[in-house]
C-alpha cells in the first residue's frame, strides 16, 4: 500500500478485486438453496460489530473474508427464490457491475459538468421511463432513494405549484387556511410522513374507504370533497394508487383525474409499486388514466429489478420541478458557462446537491436485457401469483383472502383448525415460527382488520417449483406449532 495516499498498488488491488469477484459469483452459485432468513439473534449480531475504532488497518483479504462471514453469509436471502416479505426483488447482475463502475469514477450528479455523461443519462433514463408507461414525453424526472422520497418529492412539487400564487415557497403557510389531501385507507403510509414534512398534517389527510375490491370509492371521495369545501377547507390533491403494496389494488385513474380536475386540484399517482406494470399489455387497460397524472412516484429497486436503492419521481414539465427546487446560490453560478441553457443541472432540478448516480445501473441493465425482456419478467411474477392462489384455493389447508392483477397474494393457513379465534391465533404465530426457521421468509399484514399471511412475488428468478416450496414450507412449520 502507498502510505502517501489510500490506495493500494495494482497488484494488491487485482487481488482484492479477484477475491471479490470470487465473493460475488458464489453468491449466485447458491442461489437455490439460499434461505428466506438467517437466524443470529440481534445480540449475537450485534457483538459480531462491537469494537473500538479502529486505529491500525487490518489485512484487506482477511477483512474480506470477515466480511464474507459477518454480512454475506448473514444476510437476508433477497437474490434468492425464498423471499416473499415486503417488496423484494432481488437485483440484477448487469445494475451490480454498473454500481461497481459508478463507484469507482465517483461523479456527483447534480452539476452537468461535474459528471456529463450522467446528467445526460439521467436525463435519458427519465425519457425511456415514460416509454415505459405512456406518460408524456415533456416530463421531468429524478432519480431519488425509493418510492418514499419519490411520493415525498412529487407531492412536494405539487404543494409549491399549486399554492404558487401564495407564494408559498417565501411566505410559508402561515395564514393560509387547511388544505386537504386524499387517499384511500390502502395507500402507503409513506404519504402520511410526507404530509407532516410539508407542514400540512395528518388532520388534514382524509383516507377514504375503499370498496370491496380495496380501491378508493370514488363516491365517497367526492362526498368528502364537498363536505370539506363546505367546512371551508381547500381539496388540494388527490393520491391514486396504481398497485398498493397490501394487495397490488389499482383505483380508477381515469375517475380519479376527472374528480381532481373537476375540483381544480393536483392529481399525484404513488406507483412505486406497480406503476411499471402498467408496461405490460395485458394489464393496460387497468391503469388508463395513469398518463393523466400530474406527478408521479415510481420504484425502480421493484419491479425494473434494480439493486436497492433507486426511485423515481416524474411532473408533467421540467419547469415545474424547477420552480419548485431553484434556489440561486453564487458558487452554483452556471452564466460563465459555455452554453449554460443547453445543460440541465439537477440541482435546480431537486433538493440535493450531493447525488449519486443512480441512473447509470439502469440505463446499463435496460440496454443489456431490453425492456421487452424486463417486461417479460413481470408478466412471469404475476403468472406465478395466479399460480399461487390456484394452489391455494385447490387446497384443504389454506385459504386464500386476496386476489390481484399484480404480484401479491394474502391468504391464512388454517391446517386442520375450524374455529377462527384458533385460525387468528396459529397465523399469528406462524410468522415468528417461519422466521425461526429461516426455509422461506415472508410477512403479515391486516385486511379489513384481519390478520393474513403476505406473498409478494417480485423477483425474475422464481418458478413454480419454488411457489410450491413455500405453501410446503409453511404446512411443515405450521404443523408443528
Amino acid at each position: 500500500m502507498n502510505n502517501n495516499t489510500l490506495d493500494f498498488t495494482q497488484e494488491e488491488f487485482q487481488d482484492i478485486l479477484e477475491k471479490t469477484s470470487s465473493m460475488i459469483l458464489n453468491q449466485y452459485q447458491n442461489l437455490a438453496s439460499q434461505k428466506g432468513f438467517n437466524v443470529n439473534s440481534q445480540e449475537e449480531v450485534e457483538r459480531w460489530f462491537n469494537e473500538p475504532l479502529p486505529l491500525e488497518g487490518k489485512n484487506s483479504l482477511e477483512l474480506l473474508q470477515e466480511a464474507q462471514t459477518k454480512v454475506l453469509d448473514s444476510a437476508t436471502g433477497n437474490l434468492g427464490l425464498n423471499m416473499y416479505a415486503y417488496v423484494m426483488s432481488g437485483g440484477n447482475q448487469m445494475s451490480t457491475i454498473a454500481e461497481l463502475l459508478a463507484s469507482t469514477v465517483n461523479q456527483n450528479n447534480t452539476k452537468w459538468h461535474l459528471a456529463p455523461a450522467m446528467t445526460e443519462i439521467e436525463k435519458r433514463v427519465v425519457k425511456w421511463t415514460t416509454e415505459m408507461i405512456d406518460y408524456t414525453p415533456n416530463a421531468g424526472g429524478a432519480m431519488v432513494s425509493g418510492g418514499s422520497e419519490a411520493n415525498l418529492a412529487g407531492l412536494t412539487v405539487a404543494r409549491n405549484i399549486f399554492f404558487k400564487k401564495l407564494d408559498i415557497k417565501r411566505n410559508g403557510l402561515f395564514g393560509v387556511k387547511p388544505f386537504t389531501i386524499y387517499c384511500s385507507t390502502e395507500t402507503h403510509n409513506c404519504v402520511d410522513k410526507s404530509v407532516t414534512l410539508l407542514g400540512i398534517g395528518t388532520n388534514q389527510l382524509r383516507r377514504i374507504a375503499t370498496k370491496a375490491d380495496l380501491t378508493i370509492d370514488t363516491n365517497i371521495l367526492e362526498a368528502q370533497i364537498q363536505t370539506d369545501l363546505a367546512n371551508g377547507f381547500m381539496p388540494f390533491c388527490i393520491v391514486g394508487n396504481a398497485g398498493t403494496v397490501n394487495t397490488g389494488a389499482i383505483d380508477d385513474l381515469t375517475v380519479l383525474s376527472e374528480i381532481a380536475k373537476k375540483y381544480q386540484m393536483w392529481f399525484h399517482v404513488d406507483g412505486a409499486y406497480g406503476g411499471l406494470a402498467s408496461s405490460l399489455p395485458s394489464l393496460k387497460q387497468k391503469y388508463a388514466g395513469l398518463e393523466k397524472a400530474d406527478s408521479i412516484a415510481l420504484d425502480f429497486h421493484k419491479w425494473l429489478y434494480q439493486p436497492f436503492e433507486i426511485g423515481c419521481v416524474l411532473v408533467q414539465d421540467w419547469g415545474k420541478m424547477r420552480e419548485t427546487y431553484f434556489k440561486e446560490a453564487d458558487y452554483l453560478a452556471t452564466e460563465l458557462q459555455t452554453n449554460p441553457n443547453a445543460r440541465l443541472e439537477f440541482n435546480e432540478h431537486y433538493f440535493q446537491l450531493s447525488r449519486n448516480a443512480k441512473a447509470f445501473k439502469v440505463w446499463l441493465s435496460v440496454k443489456a436485457y431490453g425492456f421487452d425482456r424486463i417486461r417479460a419478467m413481470i408478466q412471469k411474477d404475476i403468472d406465478l401469483t395466479h399460480y399461487l392462489s390456484k394452489l391455494i384455493i385447490e387446497s384443504t389447508d389454506f385459504e386464500l383472502k386476496s386476489s390481484s392483477d399484480l404480484a401479491v397474494a394474502c391468504f391464512r393457513y388454517t391446517g386442520e383448525k375450524t374455529t377462527e379465534d384458533e385460525i387468528i391465533d396459529l397465523n399469528q404465530k406462524l410468522i415468528p415460527a417461519l422466521e425461526a426457521d429461516g426455509r422461506v421468509f415472508i410477512t403479515g399484514t391486516k385486511l379489513n382488520n384481519e390478520f393474513v399471511l403476505r406473498a409478494c412475488i417480485i423477483n425474475h428468478r422464481k418458478t413454480e417449483a419454488s411457489i410450491a416450496y413455500l405453501l410446503d414450507t409453511i404446512r411443515d412449520v405450521g404443523s408443528r406449532l
